[in-house]
């Protein structure tokens, strides 16, 4: 005889979970993680005031920005207030696309797409442009991976500021041992199911709803940082002997002739533009090597033109 349905006596009781639960966080002995079940909004904010932004997230055939291919695309466009706070969620942009080759083995075991779910899918340039129209900011998890990706579907996104959630948010200053998502996700305590586009951007966002250690919310945070020039100094023809003190300094190496000269290269804030010549001209080269720095906003910033 097969198995009765379960009746509402086989629910469980919610209301004496979270009280259970409650008591076990009270207790300073338990760390629970809630499902993630919506975004936390702001209420009673003048819709006239908005601003619209988008959560951005894509899947891959691989981590290679200039090959490999897109296999799922959502976009999630939110509202947010002068103070940086989430006030709605809107309906999403989700699209799988087929690529030119099958999806390899690893890929598929992470984010469970399969070739048989993008069989004849596509992704068209034209609506994707459409949607992203209203946007002031498109918003990404890494960012310096997304743009150049998705700048290849349409030069729409080029016409947009952009920032990462991963790298624009002191994370490590707020505490947090590693920027990843889940692990920013379980720091808020909830957990999501990762490695589909739409559950990332979604996660993003909440994460992003939360206020930091000075009560103003990490999207606040974020903003500001987006809306703030850096300045790309590159130490081109440094002497080779140098090279361990300015990888110390947290410069990177460029090896990509298409990218700009191979040389070590760092971003810096205004405030902070002169005192890394100076360092260039006394620790690293020894005379004034009239380096120019060049300067870089939201709409060039991780992307390869920058």
């Amino acid at each position: 005889m097969p198995n009765a349905p379960p009746t509402a006596l086989d629910q469980p009781d919610l209301a004496a979970l979270e009280a259970m639960a409650a008591q076990l966080e009270a207790s300073g002995r338990y760390r629970l993680l809630r499902r993630f079940e919506g975004c936390t909004l702001h209420a009673g904010a003048d819709p006239a005031t908005l601003k619209r932004g988008l959560f951005l997230d894509t899947e891959t055939t691989g981590t290679d920005t200039r090959k490999d291919e897109i296999i799922e695309l959502a976009m999630v466009p939110f509202d947010y207030d002068a103070e940086g706070r989430l006030c709605a969620v809107h309906e999403p942009f989700i699209a799988l696309h087929q690529p030119s080759k099958p999806i390899p083995a690893e890929v598929t075991k992470i984010t469970g797409i399969t070739d048989a779910m993008v069989e004849g899918q596509t992704i068209d340039p034209a609506q994707v442009a459409a949607f992203i129209a209203p946007a002031v900011i498109v918003i990404a998890h890494n960012a310096a991976f997304d743009r150049p990706i998705v700048e290849r579907l349409t030069e729409a996104f080029k016409l947009k500021g952009w920032a990462c959630s991963m790298s624009q948010v002191d994370w490590r200053g707020e505490g947090a041992e590693s920027a990843k998502l889940s692990h920013l996700a379980s720091r808020c305590g909830f957990f999501f199911d990762g490695h589909r586009a739409e559950n990332d951007c979604l996660a993003g966002l909440e994460i992003l709803a939360r206020p930091l250690a000075d009560g103003r919310t990490a999207l606040a945070h974020l903003l500001q940082a987006a809306r703030a020039p850096t300045w790309r100094i590159t130490a081109a023809n440094s002497p080779f002997e140098q090279k361990d003190k300015l990888k110390a300094r947290g410069y990177r190496w460029n090896g990509d002739d298409v990218a700009g000269p191979k040389a070590w290269y760092t971003d810096v804030a205004e405030p902070d533009r002169e005192a890394e010549l100076l360092f260039l001209t006394q620790e690293i080269y020894g005379y004034d090597p009239g380096l120019t720095p060049r300067r870089i906003t939201a709409f060039e910033r991780f992307s390869e033109r920058a």
